[in-house]
């Protein structure tokens, strides 16, 4: 039997990456996904489809985490489909480098609403669905480990999902739900690839620190993903899982 049969999950920014990456995971180890998107419908729906063509049960439901009006509804369209939820991964999330004088009022708006605030609207609307044995994962980043330079905002959104992971875990554990974190190193997506950082001297810097020898693929950060929305980690809260290959 697999692992997650008859839990539901919802991942968050799940039309590409990452979040595509854990919806088809989830579900191969027998979870129903709500595949979340905020622009990119076909894409949503080709993961929806790759999931189902593998026996795999998904939906996908438009929200802007951003908005809390759009966020319930999120919350109660998943328990009206599926009659429950159990796991909430908070995946959705952009990042942008500049240098400290180039800081913007946009710029800090644009990462930490959609980071940070867009974790806390779903969370807060998930909560009261989630049971005994509910699971939230929010998706940091290393670099809260390795503070890169021109990262002070996007460092400071991951350090703040960081923090809030350690509370929430202490706020809800008395409820039976565990929170934890997962945080990738530098890993192989479409938006790594449409940014150059493949086959740059950033990707070739990273596999010269990483003592794995390599970059991440999204199937690394899918199954520490996986075995947190599992009851395998049942005793497992308040963790900052490091999917890095061993860089620090």
């Amino acid at each position: 039997m697999s692992k997650l049969n008859g839990k539901v999950a919802l991942v968050t920014g799940a039309s590409k990456g990452i979040g595509a990456g854990i919806a088809r995971r989830l579900a191969s180890d027998g979870a129903k996904v709500i595949v979340n998107y905020a622009s990119s419908a076909h894409e949503a729906d080709r993961v929806v489809g790759e999931i189902e063509g593998a026996g795999g049960t998904a939906v996908a439901v438009r929200a802007d985490v951003r908005s809390k009006t759009e966020v319930d509804a999120l919350i109660q369209t998943a328990v009206d489909h599926f009659g429950r939820l159990d796991v909430v991964v908070n995946n959705a999330g952009i990042y942008q480098f500049a240098k400290i004088e180039d800081t913007t009022e946009d710029l800090y708006r644009q990462q930490f609403d959609l980071n940070v605030l867009g974790s806390l609207l779903v969370t807060a609307a998930a909560v009261p669905f989630l049971g005994e044995a509910g699971s939230i994962i929010n998706v940091s980043s290393f670099v809260t480990r390795i503070l890169p330079t021109q990262s002070a905002i996007y460092s400071g959104t991951k350090g703040a999902i960081d923090a809030i992971t350690g509370v929430l875990s202490r706020e809800l554990g008395p409820r039976g739900i565990r929170v934890n974190a997962v945080n990738p190193g530098l890993i192989e997506t479409d938006g790594t690839h449409a940014n150059g950082v493949m086959g740059s001297e950033f990707q070739a810097w990273n596999e010269q620190q990483t003592p794995l020898g390599r970059i991440g693929q999204v199937t690394d950060i899918a199954s520490i993903v996986s075995f947190l929305a599992s009851d395998d980690a049942g005793w497992v809260t308040g963790e900052h899982i490091i999917g890095s290959g061993g860089m620090r």
